[in-house]
């Protein structure tokens, strides 16, 4: 086929297709693109590069180039298209096969702490990856995970080093929370999928513009809420949706640790290690002085870093929505405070918060840190049905049958229910990392769809404002605003410390 012949051809496609290209040379045009038109100079490639073409027909694309399909859309791999340039049209027609995704996805870690480590060994059973960069503010955690991987990754102590590499497929984020906006917007940006861990963000201004970020430039984004690849919860939560206990009207879930007396501590401030980078671990936050109470893990104590609300509460209330499938509250309702425990935190050592939704339903979460015995009968999170109790874990559910009360007929209502699976935390982290891999060569949506885990994110952080002013707050869901009340939409974003900005 001649180069005439292939315009032809693409403009008989031309109500189906758009194809979008950029100088190999220009980075910002890398990020941006342009549209195929027909006076586009798209039919000059010794100098442009196809980034991305969207089509309904199968039409030859060259061999060097992996695509993907996402229903209607085809995306390459970054690192392979911008490997090299099409030298002629002519040999752009000539290919007739477009490539398997067959090799190794290329993976960097940013964070590779705590969390950070346990990410490492949920990917690394999945032979169809390669971790090839880590990354972290501090060199001990550093170097533990380049040793890990038998020093085979390359270490950096900047994240956008490791964003910067073309050879870098996708990167995973396990970063204290303050740091997850900044970094999966630029991996987006940078034509990189993106693991990042829960909470997604700690505004829900920064959930928002994650998500605009990832839809702008066909990215997959998975939240690490991993029950969403349990295929318990995969099994159970339709069938609670279709009214397997009968209506449920109050789901529960608590997490609960007595650290009473002393907790995490107080601390003067001080001067931070040599290893830590303390600097680039407060990122967009306020410059403060450092405290071996905040870094590496306390972090989880501290309102400006992270809560445990968000910590746990996103897993539990994720679990709850997708259970009885709401999609948000109406209203929020949080109290607490520091009752017990006498340390340097800046969240509640004990906080109730109840959520109400249009469905007719509420669902409560409570953090207990000044008692640790169970809050509930058994499991994780208890959906209360008008025919029966489920109490659900990460391996297994049970149904208790309700009987009449009341005014109410006697006897129980349904017949009990149980079922178990093998496994726990470990082996669903490692689900969830190969749904990830998967959806990287699909361009299906992943399981925690960014959407998904910014709704669950989303809970918690109303939750938050609603303790810290005091009251009962209306949400406005679709506007992503509280309902005439100034005071709390001023705490659903803060002001970046330069130079750091959301894209």
């Amino acid at each position: 086929m001649n180069p005439t012949d292939w315009q032809g051809r693409i403009h008989r496609y031309a109500d189906k297709l758009s194809v979008v290209v950029t100088r190999q040379t220009d980075s910002s045009l890398m990020r941006k693109g342009g549209a195929y038109a027909g006076t586009h100079p798209f039919f000059n490639p010794a100098i442009m590069t196809v980034v991305r073409c969207d089509f309904s027909p199968a039409l030859s694309l060259p061999a060097p180039f992996r695509l993907f399909n996402h229903g209607d859309h085809i995306m390459p791999n970054r690192r392979q298209f911008t490997a090299g340039t099409i030298t002629s049209a002519a040999s752009l027609a000539a290919t007739n096969a477009i490539a398997a995704p067959n090799e190794r996805v290329r993976l960097g870690f940013v964070g590779v702490a705590n969390r950070g480590t346990q990410l490492l060994d949920a990917f690394l059973p999945h032979k169809d990856c390669e971790i090839v960069a880590v990354c972290d503010v501090d060199s001990i955690a550093l170097d533990k995970a380049v040793a890990k991987l038998d020093g085979r990754p390359k270490a950096y102590k900047d994240f956008r080093q490791v964003i910067d590499r073309d050879d870098i497929d996708a990167v995973v984020i396990a970063t204290p929370d303050h740091w997850h906006a900044i970094q999966t917007i630029s991996a987006c940006d940078a034509g990189k999928d993106v693991y990042c861990e829960k909470p997604l963000s700690v505004t829900v201004h920064e959930g928002r513009a994650m998500i605009k970020a990832a839809r702008r430039n066909r990215q997959i984004v998975q939240v690490g809420t991993h029950r969403r690849s349990s295929k318990l919860y995969r099994e159970l939560a339709p069938q609670i949706r279709d009214g397997m206990i009968g209506k449920v009207c109050v789901s529960r879930a608590f997490r609960t640790s007595n650290m009473y007396p002393n907790g995490i501590g107080k601390r003067m401030p001080s001067k931070p290690p040599q290893t830590l980078d303390w600097d680039m671990w407060l990122g967009p936050r306020p410059e403060r002085e450092y405290q071996d109470n905040i870094a590496p893990y306390k972090f989880r104590w501290w309102q400006s870093y992270s809560s445990q609300m968000g910590n746990w509460g996103v897993h539990y209330l994720d679990a709850i929505r997708w259970c009885t499938g709401d999609e948000a509250p109406k209203s929020v309702c949080a109290m607490g405070g520091n009752f017990a425990i006498d340390d340097d935190r800046t969240i509640p050592d004990t906080l109730q918060v109840t959520f109400e939704f249009e469905s007719g339903r509420l669902a409560i979460f409570g953090q207990y840190e000044t008692s640790g015995n169970r809050a509930i009968q058994q499991g994780e999170i208890e959906l209360r049905g008008t025919d029966g109790t489920c109490y659900v874990s990460e391996r297994e559910y049970e149904v208790v049958p309700e009987s009449g009360g009341q005014f109410a007929a006697r006897g129980p209502r349904m017949k009990p229910v149980k079922k178990s699976v093998p496994g726990g935390n470990a082996l669903l982290t490692e689900d969830h990392a190969r749904n990830f891999l998967d959806c990287i060569k699909s361009r299906d949506l992943p399981n925690a769809d960014i959407e998904i885990g910014h709704r669950s994110t989303t809970m918690s952080l109303i939750a938050n404002i609603s303790h810290a002013v005091g009251r009962r707050l209306e949400w406005d869901a679709k506007a992503e605003r509280f309902v005439n009340d100034d005071e709390a939409n001023e705490l659903l974003h803060y002001e970046y410390r330069s130079p750091w900005k959301l894209g």
